[in-house]
């Protein structure tokens, strides 16, 4: 017996569960997010869904949001002990606006029903 797996539907929700698993630890688990809001973006690419741009645009400012938070985590911080004012925390801030994106337009997505054509 042949089962027909839906492969975009289970990327989808792996990327669910890492966006939500992994913002328990935002710093530890910004590359689970990362990957999360990559399978999202790509699962509602592939089946042309309504909201993959905002999922695509997402993605992107995670992607830098997170190159930012490692790269000055790397560098030794931000703040006063480090050579980096705290301005520069500006360049993290598209990791947490892309993740809320995601989280609401999820939100939404639960709630708000198809629109059902009438065939006639």
């Amino acid at each position: 017996m042949k089962v027909n797996i839906n492969w975009t539907r289970v990327v989808y929700i792996l990327g669910v569960i890492a966006l939500c698993i992994c913002a328990i630890d935002p710093m530890e688990g910004s590359i689970g997010i990362l990957i999360g809001s990559i399978l999202v973006a790509l699962s509602s690419f592939l089946t042309k869904d309504r909201h993959s741009k905002i999922f695509m645009y997402s993605a992107l400012a995670i992607i830098v949001g997170v190159f930012f938070l490692w790269l000055f985590s790397w560098l030794g911080g931000i703040g006063e002990r480090s050579q980096y004012s705290k301005w520069w925390i500006i360049t993290m801030l598209p990791y947490p606006a892309g993740w809320l994106t995601i989280i609401i337009v999820l939100i939404i997505r639960i709630f708000k029903k198809p629109i059902q054509q009438d065939i006639s």
